[in-house]
């Protein structure tokens, strides 16, 4: 796919997925760095139905010098016009037995540095010790998403089903439903490929049947510097 129709496909139906970003080698490579990490800080998170880590490259550095190798550099120059950074990064594992699902909605909270009052960011929150916020409609229509696949992913271990072009329409309340399900698109992804979404785009997940594992790297990505006090929480230049 010429770098031009990725970029355009992405900003109209606000998803796509890529085969091949990483080799088998750094997808066993990227699980070994996760499996030998001690999980001992409150990044960490493991229920029956969930393991996550938040603030994966401040938890397990080594990871970044796998992650960003030269097929995701050239990635985020498609993306990106100008400079960009690390806005976020998680690690989620969607067990075998896993009951857990999560229904329709959007990806409207970043992670920030402190609470300091500003116009038109609300929705304050604060969990395992870092604030949350919506902040202007800016930020996250000039947010993209890659989620990292380290297993084979279908709609039977809990793969995302998305709205296409749902991330158009702004903030969506997900309590009253004007979208139509019939148009959703299941996303797929082989090992070693990603899922990339703007945050605005309507995702959903299903629960888990058929016993295998859901492993996937989610990093969000960013070109524009909020506004001074605030900075992002995970900031990180690639």
């Amino acid at each position: 796919m010429k770098k031009q129709n990725l970029k355009y496909i992405l900003d109209k139906q606000g998803y796509i997925i890529l085969d091949n970003l990483y080799s088998a080698s750094e997808i066993q490579q990227l699980i070994r760095c996760i499996d030998e990490t001690t999980q001992h800080s409150e990044g960490f998170l493991k229920t029956n139905d969930l393991f996550a880590i938040r603030q994966l490259l401040k938890n397990i550095p080594n990871l970044k010098e796998i992650i960003v190798n030269k097929n995701l550099r050239s990635l985020l120059s498609t993306i990106f016009n100008g400079p960009y950074f690390l806005t976020k990064g998680i690690y989620f594992d969607k067990p075998p037995t896993s009951n857990w699902f999560v229904p329709y909605h959007q990806d409207i909270s970043i992670s920030v540095n402190q609470k300091t009052e500003r116009l038109n960011y609300k929705n304050w929150t604060h969990k395992k010790g870092q604030y949350g916020v919506q902040p202007p409609l800016k930020f996250l229509e000039n947010s993209t998403t890659i989620r990292i696949h380290l297993d084979d992913t279908t709609q039977q271990n809990g793969a995302l089903k998305v709205i296409p072009s749902s991330h158009k329409k702004g903030i969506i309340r997900t309590d009253q439903k004007d979208w139509d399900t019939a148009i959703e698109k299941v996303c797929d992804v082989k090992s070693g490929g990603v899922m990339l979404m703007k945050p605005l785009t309507l995702h959903a997940s299903h629960r888990t049947t058929n016993g295998k594992r859901r492993r996937v790297i989610h990093l969000e990505f960013c070109d524009q510097q909020l506004e001074a006090p605030l900075e992002w929480l995970e900031h990180e230049t690639l």
